[in-house]
């Protein structure tokens, strides 16, 4: 576990990066990461850095309303969840997040605190607002990683 004091925007971006990074050089297919934290707290602001970053460079948009968006880039599928007005497990089943694909798949779940099932993680970042800033803590499950732990 790290935590990560950030005093902006561009310190969270510069997260983002760092985590996109790690993502194009794992070897691992599937990677799960799970955000929590309260309203604003930067869960999506995060998840457009790492995102974009990543190589997409149209609209990110948050999935509040629709539960899920899905961005295909190069050999990389995101699909990004926002559990934020979800209460039923079925919700996560409509998106059939387990589906096979010949893509690596980078599951980023918005309050995953509300998961009604245990879905395993690979990174896990839990993000509190203190004096105008944003504390993170980094939870690192598989030493995937690195450039994100180390920095």
């Amino acid at each position: 576990m790290k935590k990560i004091y950030l005093e902006n925007d561009d310190a969270t971006n510069n997260i983002g990066k760092l985590i996109s990074e790690d993502i194009l050089n794992i070897s691992k297919d599937n990677i799960e990461i799970h955000l929590e934290g309260d309203l604003g707290a930067g869960k999506t602001f995060l998840t457009r850095s790492i995102i974009s970053h990543a190589g997409w460079s149209g609209l990110v948009k948050s999935p509040t309303y629709t539960l899920c968006e899905e961005y295909e880039l190069n050999k990389i599928l995101f699909l990004h969840i926002d559990l934020y007005r979800s209460d039923e497990s079925e919700d996560l089943d409509i998106f059939n997040l387990n589906r096979e694909t010949k893509l690596k798949k980078i599951i980023i779940i918005e309050w995953s605190d509300k998961l009604k099932e245990n879905r395993s993680f690979d990174l896990k970042i839990k993000f509190e607002h203190i004096n105008n800033q944003r504390e993170i803590e980094i939870i690192d499950k598989n030493n995937l990683f690195l450039t994100l732990t180390k920095s």
